[in-house]
């Protein structure tokens, strides 16, 4: 993207960002990689914000970097799409409602423990991501997936990552994915890298930020209990690899016992059933952390598990831009890819629909609504609202 492109922004676009992505932040729940199916659907293939082969090198980009892989990918579309400000944008509007949720669970979380509507609310909306997230593999196994060799990395990856349910196998399963792409799939080279030349430099002030504040933090924190709230989770988010599911126990670590297990639990399964991404289980741990001000400690742990991952792909995407245009990495881009449908079949098994499906009639609702979703594409909102009001309704 030209200086010129990003410097042009208008309020209409950065609220227009703000806006689909807040609206993707109510509905997105499954997880990182169903996450990624949501955003191909939006940005992708209704809105046209980009095309494959872009979004293709995001969800790439997103998969070698630490941090929140889904938060990351979004934060690019709306940098791509209205500069900084609408990165911005696209990470509030992305969090705002999993962060006021969290929020609100951890200051009133004995009152909603308890209570049988939010249970059948929860229940009919994780049919709703059954039903999303079958219709997103199926989309984007259309895109990624368009060849014998590509559909075996995605089949071989869902088969490892369901034998193997540890979080190294998902390293395991990019890392062998990226060297079949590298090695099997050289693409031709369709001009793109020289198109690209001019954006291959690294930006060197937001990778510069990120490592002063990876160094420095531990160090001025020591004795303030604001600042070390922040440092622990910027911490946490510069090393965590493979998600938000792998984000329990480095916090647990960082943390030790100034939180306890009970409430590591509680807001780690809280955070499995809210829609957006799981980083904001920092919400939760943050309001706990910070009690005499838990608005503000949400608001810093959020921050700060945040921010280590934004500033690297603001400091890497342009150079990975035109790294990923050469016809070698091509082929590696288009391994992780369908890799990545792999990651999204094997999160549909588990835990999106295993967590889902208990007895027949629910099995009966998830194909009847993928139906509905595939034949006549109801708007998202029509299906929320339905599948919320049955949750509801079975829970009486």
């Amino acid at each position: 993207m030209s200086r010129g492109r990003e410097n042009r922004l208008s309020v209409p676009g950065f609220v227009e960002v703000f806006w689909r992505f807040l609206l993707l932040g109510c509905v997105s729940f499954g997880g990182p990689a169903a996450h990624i199916g949501y955003f191909q659907q939006a940005f992708v293939q209704r809105l046209r914000w980009l095309d494959d082969a872009a979004y293709a090198r995001l969800v790439a980009l997103s998969q070698f970097l630490p941090g929140p892989s889904s938060s990351q990918v979004g934060f690019a579309i709306g940098y791509r799409r209205a500069g900084l400000p609408g990165a911005v944008a696209a990470f509030l509007g992305f969090t705002l409602p999993s962060f006021l949720l969290m929020f609100a669970v951890a200051v009133l979380s004995a009152q909603v423990a308890g209570s049988g509507g939010l249970e059948g609310l929860v229940r009919g909306l994780k049919l709703l991501a059954v039903v999303v997230v079958a219709e997103a593999v199926r989309t984007m196994a259309l895109s990624f997936c368009r060849d014998a060799v590509t559909t075996a990395i995605a089949v071989l990856t869902a088969a490892l990552l369901l034998l193997a349910a540890a979080p190294w196998a998902q390293y395991v399963a990019l890392l062998l994915a990226a060297l079949a792409g590298l090695v099997l799939l050289p693409r031709l080279d369709t001009g793109a890298a020289s198109q690209a030349q001019a954006r291959t430099g690294i930006r060197w002030l937001p990778l510069g930020l990120f490592t002063l504040l990876f160094v420095g933090l531990p160090l001025y924190a020591c004795g303030d209990p604001v600042w070390r709230l922040f440092s622990q989770f910027y911490s946490s988010g510069s090393m965590v690899f493979g998600g938000g599911h792998v984000v329990l126990p480095l916090l647990q670590q960082h943390l030790g016992d100034a939180v306890s297990e009970d409430r590591f639990l509680l807001g780690y399964a809280a955070a499995q059933a809210m829609p957006g991404p799981m980083f904001s289980l920092a919400a939760f741990l943050g309001a706990d952390l910070l009690p005499a001000a838990p608005f503000s400690g949400a608001l810093l742990a959020t921050a700060g598990i945040f921010l280590p991952g934004f500033l690297l792909v603001l400091a890497l995407q342009s150079a990975w831009e035109a790294l990923a245009a050469r016809p070698r990495v091509m082929g590696l881009v288009a391994g992780v890819n369908a890799s990545v449908v792999g990651l999204l079949l094997a999160a549909w098994v588990n835990p999106v629909a295993l967590a889902a499906i208990n007895g027949w009639l629910d099995a009966v609702l998830a194909v009847a609504g993928w139906f509905l979703l595939f034949r006549w594409r109801p708007p998202i909102l029509a299906l929320v609202a339905g599948f919320a009001a049955v949750g509801v309704v079975l829970n009486v």
